[in-house]
């Protein structure tokens, strides 16, 4: 098999012939930042040799920082920077300490708690030294430093050539809980599309309740005045802002808002034969677009996050396991995992980045082909709770 590399088909060989190191057309490098509140802050450059380059943050989670496209920026970033997680206290200014290092492509948001900060009793835990656990904004598992396992850049039996890199989290206490994410993220040289697959464990030796949201963030110059959101949704079960007072619809978007907030929206999807959820954010006017997936029966509920503000203007997409609520509304419902002790969840995104108008409508045609066309106001009025 060959590899598409500018243009042309090469296999193995004839790469050989032309390039003394892989590296020159693409690959996986470690670096460090160097200066200011990012400074030793690990991070992984990929190359993929097709115009695609994106960062992976290992001491943040293993997220994915920068996103961009033969030049142009695809991922939202605030003024936080890379902060490193040595500087982050999670738990402070009333559990929203996540706020002073918030940005970049992607925030994994658990592994016991994701959205609003909230309390709740520990004796799940018998923990002889705390009765009560704070959560803060998202969790813990967000910004938490990982242990490299490796990375690199592999030939395939089938002759694919194959950049990669795996990472672990860990989020522990004593008496408590104990949970492991490892993470491998791959791309094919050449390609437009990269896949995260997360393996989450708990490593304790009691039960565990279990959240995950994937806080996928995109800003200007994709999101713009005319920007759309392509989803297939079926019923939008809640709002944070009601209906009538919503200034903007959350389907097409629009330029920067003075004096803005947000927007959140909790929709219910529709998966295609295959079980996968695919949305899109598409600007026709780049003719660029990003697609991300994900199976419905890992992640059954669709987020979106609406921040139009001037200075901010950003736009995430939420795949996340559970509605929006307070711990003990979803727990009343039962709607918070338990994970025994050594069970595993397996969860998978697929990120693409859609380029050209007919790619845009093919990626739009799909999803329409699940759910029509949707009115530009969710219908649900913005009770706090679905």
């Amino acid at each position: 098999m060959s590899v598409s590399l500018f243009g042309q088909m090469l296999d193995r060989s004839q790469l050989r012939r032309r390039l003394a190191s892989i590296s020159t057309a693409c690959g996986v490098r470690l670096m460090a930042f160097a200066d200011g509140p990012e400074r030793g802050v690990r991070v992984l450059e990929f190359r993929t040799g097709s115009g695609l380059r994106f960062t992976v943050l290992v001491d943040r989670g293993m997220d994915v920082g920068d996103l961009e496209w033969s030049g142009v920026p695809l991922a939202w970033q605030s003024a936080t920077g890379y902060r490193s997680s040595a500087l982050n206290d999670s738990e402070s200014e009333g559990g929203l300490g996540l706020m002073r290092s918030f940005t970049g492509f992607m925030l994994t948001c658990g592994f016991d708690h994701a959205r609003r900060p909230d309390r709740e009793s520990s004796a799940h835990y018998a923990s002889p030294m705390r009765s009560e656990i704070l959560h803060p904004l998202h969790g813990r598992g967000a910004l938490t430093p990982a242990r490299l396992v490796g990375y690199g850049v592999d030939w395939t039996a089938d002759g694919e050539l194959v950049l990669w890199c795996e990472g672990e989290v860990r989020q522990a206490f004593l008496y408590s809980e104990h949970y492991v994410l490892r993470r491998r993220i791959e791309v094919l040289a050449g390609s437009s599309r990269f896949t995260v697959s997360d393996r989450l464990v708990n490593e304790a030796s009691m039960p565990a309740p279990h959240m995950l949201l994937y806080h996928l963030n995109l800003g200007w110059p994709l999101l713009d005045e005319g920007s759309e959101f392509l989803a297939p949704v079926c019923e939008t079960v809640w709002s944070s802002v009601s209906r009538e007072k919503q200034p903007v619809g959350c389907w097409r978007q629009e330029g920067p808002q003075p004096g803005g907030g947000q927007q959140v929206f909790v929709h219910r999807a529709l998966p295609d034969d295959a079980g996968l959820v695919n949305t899109a954010l598409v600007n026709s006017r780049l003719g660029l677009g990003v697609r991300i997936g994900w199976p419905k029966s890992q992640l059954p509920w669709l987020q979106e996050w609406q921040c139009l503000a001037e200075g901010t203007y950003a736009f995430g997409i939420e795949p996340v396991t559970n509605r929006f609520g307070t711990r003990s509304e979803l727990m009343e419902r039962g709607e918070i995992a338990w994970m025994q002790p050594g069970e595993e969840r397996r969860y998978d995104l697929a990120v693409e980045v859609l380029q050209g108008n007919t790619a845009i409508k093919a990626c739009e045609t799909a999803i329409r082909a699940l759910a029509p066309v949707l009115p530009e106001r969710p219908q649900r009025s913005g009770a706090r709770h679905p």
